[in-house]
């Protein structure tokens, strides 16, 4: 294959993983606190013998969307949602976790979980155990849970560090590579969940310029094809 050839089939590499990655935004854009992701392509420049270049398209950087997602108020007295930036942190068999999905529970144990059973952890990577006497729950907006007025727990927000990458693990579970800080200027609003900061329409006329980059670099590849058949064919009569 020739090197327009090899440069194109690049291009359609990373416009296929950026229709996958949007097709994930769109199915998850009521999904309580998900993070809409995009792809960041890089050129890739090399000096070919003749002492010509070429250049190749490379997509492989996600890049996650910051942008707070909708407040929806539940009522619900373990539904947090964070205003601002950072991320609860969780605890799970793999190790401690970042979500924004706030919605909460109690465990048979007394502590907060998420819908998959991972503990909600404290300011000081404890989990925050209710106890089973506890009534009137309480949350300030520093994160201090209250029973009646007596302090049980504070919420631990957590940030990424200085230089760390999130990567996702799932839908709202990411993992900070790098380590992670407190974040001292969220506020955490108690009987609210945060919803999907997806942007719908907007990812939705995304997918229509992509498939349509995409069918413009398939049929450049189908004439290159064409062309090259034609010409062995005119050298083997």
């Amino acid at each position: 294959m020739e090197t327009a050839g090899y440069t194109t089939l690049t291009r359609q590499t990373g416009l296929m993983r950026e229709m996958q990655i949007i097709a994930n935004n769109i199915a998850n854009a009521a999904t309580t606190g998900f993070r809409q992701e995009g792809l960041v392509f890089s050129e890739y420049v090399r000096r070919t013998a003749d002492d010509a270049s070429v250049s190749m398209a490379q997509g492989n950087v996600r890049s996650l969307s910051s942008l707070q997602g909708p407040l929806n108020h539940t009522g619900g007295p373990l539904d947090m949602a964070i205003e601002g930036d950072g991320f609860f942190l969780i605890e799970t068999p793999a190790g401690e976790r970042l979500t924004r999905a706030g919605s909460f529970s109690l465990s048979a144990a007394g502590d907060l979980v998420t819908g998959d059973g991972f503990r909600l952890l404290d300011a000081g990577g404890a989990p925050v155990f209710v106890p089973p006497d506890a009534s009137d729950l309480g949350l300030s907006s520093d994160g201090t849970l209250s029973s009646d007025g007596r302090p049980l727990a504070q919420i631990g927000l957590v940030r990424p560090a200085e230089g760390a990458v999130l990567l996702r693990e799932d839908g709202v579970m990411f993992r900070a590579e790098g380590g992670f800080d407190p974040e001292p200027n969220a506020r955490i609003l108690q009987g609210f969940i945060e919803g999907s900061n997806v942007d719908p329409i907007g990812q939705i006329a995304r997918m229509v310029e992509v498939q349509r980059a995409y069918e413009m670099g398939q049929s450049f590849l189908d004439s290159e094809n064409e062309r090259v058949m034609n010409a062995l064919d005119s050298l083997t009569r």
